[in-house]
């Protein structure tokens, strides 16, 4: 097997501890295995930083688990080669596993180029990542919470869930605190309300006669209390993002112009993927990496599951809820691509394969610094016109129909 790095390392991290295995090859390919275990405070990562330097270690690699890899990435950066592997790409033999054993295990596949990197963005991209994920974490907890705010109103036999389309509304609001401040006749409470309901008077009244307890009432101000903490510190991360944005402002504003992409989304894409895509040699990389389609799982000849991979989860369940905005579009290509496969594989499948492409033009547009261009509803027409004519041909023929196909005049 071709040797690639003669001086190379594999770290096997952990929360306080990390193995390294410094494996070095003579000038008579006689390979040597130097193993040594350092803590992972700031001072022992630089003692393991001049360690690796010590032995002339050019390329070292470690696992990405959870964030354990972090710190001591950050401290090794701009010293030596980092490469991040996937350990559920680089498993050892099953029944030979513990630390060292591991670390040498890396080594050795880095030393025949054996491990694929993962893609690791650099700082400020890691920054504002860091952001728009604290920011989506935040936006769950505030569902949460209303949920749990639903439960308890249902528990008071209030039924203002199938009434009141946005609970945390004016309307709404106004209707929590009357009730946390212990008003109960339903008139009373509906005087709170902006008006702009647009169930009957009556039947608000009758929806709003139930049972409310000071139990219920303590449990409301909480989690009212609760999603008003997290509205504030949503808006001081959204501010925050703000001040990190500069220098990909002009990237964002591109992607707006894609259908289906708010700012908000376009925030998440640059966060994710970062704007250079020479780290991914085609657009069919990026898809793959993200888990946008489908994975590829042959045996004997037969083709097993084509379910798509975990991929990249932040990105791609946000790109899937810009998917759905995107197909009410009217006369634009992302509608006419889901209904197309819509009616072949169904509505699940159709909305991944959107995602897919509206990610592939991303990639085109932070590539070449261009804005969308849509490809017109019609393009599956224009592509194929004569697969059109065949398929259209055949399906009068099903209906007992002769056709005689001459080109207009």
């Amino acid at each position: 097997m071709e040797l690639r790095y003669r001086k190379c390392a594999g770290l096997d991290v952990h929360a306080s501890t990390v193995v390294a295995c410094a494996r070095m090859v003579d000038e008579h390919g006689h390979v040597q295995h130097e193993v040594r275990t350092f803590g992972t405070v700031t001072a022992e990562l630089l003692a393991l930083a001049a360690w690796l330097e010590d032995h002339g270690c050019t390329h070292v690699v470690l696992e990405s688990t959870g964030v354990y890899w972090k710190p001591v990435w950050h401290v090794l950066e701009g010293s030596v080669a980092l490469i991040l592997a996937n350990a559920m790409h680089v498993r050892n033999i099953p029944g030979r596993k513990s630390d060292v054993q591991d670390a040498v295990w890396l080594a050795d596949l880095l030393a025949h180029d054996l491990i694929r990197s993962s893609f690791v963005p650099p700082a400020p991209v890691q920054a504002l990542r860091d952001l728009t994920r604290t920011r989506k974490q935040l936006v769950r907890e505030i569902v949460q919470h209303t949920q749990r705010i639903q439960k308890v109103l249902e528990d008071a036999n209030l039924k203002l869930t199938g009434i009141i389309s946005d609970l945390l509304g004016m309307s709404g609001r106004a209707l929590l605190r009357a009730l946390i401040a212990g008003e109960t006749d339903p008139a009373r409470l509906l005087a709170h309300t902006t008006g702009r309901l647009r169930a009957p008077a009556a039947v608000l009244r009758e929806a709003l006669r139930g049972r409310v307890t000071d139990h219920h009432r303590f449990l409301l101000q909480l989690h009212l209390g609760q999603i008003e903490a997290l509205e504030q510190a949503v808006r001081e991360v959204e501010a925050r993002i703000g001040d990190t944005l500069g220098p990909f402002r002009a990237a964002v504003e591109r992607l707006t112009t894609m259908p289906g992409i708010s700012e908000t989304m376009a925030r998440v894409i640059v966060a994710e993927i970062g704007t250079d895509m020479t780290r991914f040699p085609t657009a069919g990389h990026l898809v793959s990496w993200a888990g946008l389609c489908p994975r590829l799982h042959e045996s004997a000849g037969k083709r097993r599951s084509t379910r798509t991979r975990p991929g990249a989860p932040w990105l791609k369940t946000n790109l899937v809820q810009a998917a759905w905005g995107a197909v009410r579009t009217r006369n634009s290509y992302f509608r006419t691509q889901f209904l197309r496969v819509k009616s072949r594989r169904g509505s699940k499948k159709a909305i991944v394969a959107v995602a897919a492409s509206m990610l592939t033009a991303a990639y085109y547009m932070l590539r070449d610094d261009v804005p969308y261009r849509d490809l017109g509803a019609d393009h599956f027409n224009r592509r194929d016109k004569a697969k059109l004519t065949r398929r259209l041909v055949r399906r009068l023929q099903d209906l007992g129909l002769h056709v005689e196909v001459r080109p207009a005049a």
